[in-house]
């Protein structure tokens, strides 16, 4: 009897149909992304050949484009407003890259390292809020803002050097040529110096604190704590952090529209606003779209080489810690 069962067991085992396959993990993953994948296509890739079309024709916005292959490329190579407007975004890299940057890391370290330590964690979540609070701020509300701050008559900053006796110094801020740009990187300090300063001091999270012990216990200052710790410990977070400040200094928009409109004389004249400009006000599309394009493909030049720079940087430190 045992042996019969047995048989039986054997033979419906070899004649039982395989069922489905279940799909592949691995396969199932390409779903999730599609969207994302649709989104960017329809959003960033179309609108970008379409624009970079559109650059090789003369066209004022109506009617039919005339194709003029690299003309528009040809003029903007000896256009001096363009060079100028790029010119002004390199200071504006310093206002919104260099120099947040900078501030963002001290900041970062003191808040972490001295008032975390020696007030509380809580004051230094609020201290950081408050830094990142301009990042909050719609930049045509904080524009308007410092327009009135700045603004030469009855303006709150001429006010305050009157009273303090400085009245000398009262300047019409936004409105002279010599010093608009500079007014405009004051406050594009201002808005930005948040986020490095919230990048960093999550960095600073995963640093093992035995290393400050240890540097501490070495008499080691904070300064040099900070030079010798804090700094290669957080380089990814720097590459990061220079790399996206680079971009949106590029490619500011809004406070320059709101502030001075590329004023007095284009003095706060960058490549964006005189891309609109061009677009918009003077209906030169052709001409506007090649601006955009040059300035497309800048930004994602200058973001390939920081992402190559960040993967190096990983690499290293996981070289470092195996």
């Amino acid at each position: 009897m045992t042996v019969t069962v047995e048989r039986g067991a054997r033979a419906v085992g070899k004649y039982r149909q395989p069922g489905p396959r279940r799909p592949r993990t691995r396969d199932s993953y390409a779903l999730f992304l599609l969207p994302g994948i649709l989104a960017f296509l329809a959003i960033v890739v179309v609108p970008f050949l379409m624009n970079t079309g559109v650059s090789f024709t003369e066209w004022q916005g109506v009617g039919s484009p005339k194709w003029t292959g690299l003309a528009n490329y040809r003029e903007l190579m000896d256009d001096a407003e363009f060079w100028a407007s790029f010119r002004h975004s390199l200071f504006m890299v310093i206002a919104m890259a260099a120099l947040p940057t900078v501030i963002g890391l001290v900041l970062a370290a003191a808040l972490f390292d001295y008032i975390g330590k020696h007030f509380g964690s809580r004051w230094a979540a609020v201290l950081r809020a408050c830094f990142y609070l301009p990042q909050v701020l719609p930049i045509a509300v904080a524009g308007i803002v410092w327009s009135w701050i700045l603004a030469p008559d009855n303006g709150s900053l001429n006010e305050l050097l009157k009273a303090v006796g400085l009245g000398s110094w009262q300047q019409d801020w936004l409105g002279d040529p010599d010093i608009a740009l500079y007014s405009v990187m004051g406050v594009m300090v201002w808005v930005q110096i948040g986020f490095p300063l919230v990048v960093f001091m999550a960095g600073l999270q995963r640093v093992d604190p035995q290393l400050y012990e240890a540097a501490e216990l070495d008499g080691a200052g904070w300064w040099r704590r900070f030079w010798h710790i804090t700094l290669p410990q957080i380089r990814p977070e720097i590459y990061v952090v220079l790399t996206w400040c680079t971009i949106a200094a590029l490619k500011v928009f809004g406070a320059v529209y709101v502030l001075t409109k590329g004023g007095p004389g284009g003095a706060t004249d960058v490549p964006s606003y005189f891309s609109f400009s061009t677009f918009f006000e003077k209906t030169q599309v052709g001409y506007g779209a090649a601006i955009s394009t040059i300035l497309t493909v800048i930004i994602l030049v200058l973001s390939l080489i920081g992402l190559k720079f960040q993967t190096r940087s990983e690499d290293a430190d996981e070289g470092i810690r195996t």
